[in-house]
């Protein structure tokens, strides 16, 4: 039934608690899980020049050491948890809009289920920050499995 599962991963508690949702679906079906990271470059717009935005989006972070750090983090906790159960992950760090880039690599790798975590924020706080996972879900066809935070 799933043959690749994207888990995209931000390194949070909510995004850990997916990860073993998205695990245990590997094993049963032997499916090969991909985890992403997403760097906000809208948020991070904020704090950096278009200069530095442009280098991250292509890959390069130069003094940006701790991004990629964190990144690598997020990323490895999936590998790290998957190794345990025998499965490997292919992991991957981009730059843009989460919600556009979660559904891009979907789409490009031929990803049959998303299994991300939502924060569960509701009222003024989701509608000032926005919900990834609600974007998401407006962006792709694949499906999506949304493990809730409490």
């Amino acid at each position: 039934m799933y043959e690749k599962i994207l888990v995209p991963t931000d390194g949070s508690e909510t995004a850990e608690k997916a990860v073993e949702h998205a695990l245990d679906l590997a094993e049963q079906y032997g499916a090969e899980v991909h985890a992403l990271y997403v760097l906000d470059t809208n948020a991070m717009s904020l704090s950096l020049g278009g200069e530095q935005l442009d280098r991250i989006e292509q890959g390069n972070y130069g003094e940006m050491d701790e991004v990629r750090e964190r990144a690598d983090s997020a990323t490895g906790f999936v590998a790290d948890r998957a190794a345990e159960r025998g499965l490997e992950v292919v992991e991957h760090v981009s730059a843009g809009r989460p919600h556009s880039m979660i559904a891009n690599y979907a789409d490009k790798n031929g990803i049959d289920l998303v299994v991300m975590g939502s924060h569960g924020r509701s009222g003024v706080k989701r509608a000032l920050l926005g919900s990834v996972t609600e974007r998401t879900l407006r962006s792709t066809s694949v499906p999506i499995l949304v493990v809730d935070s409490n």
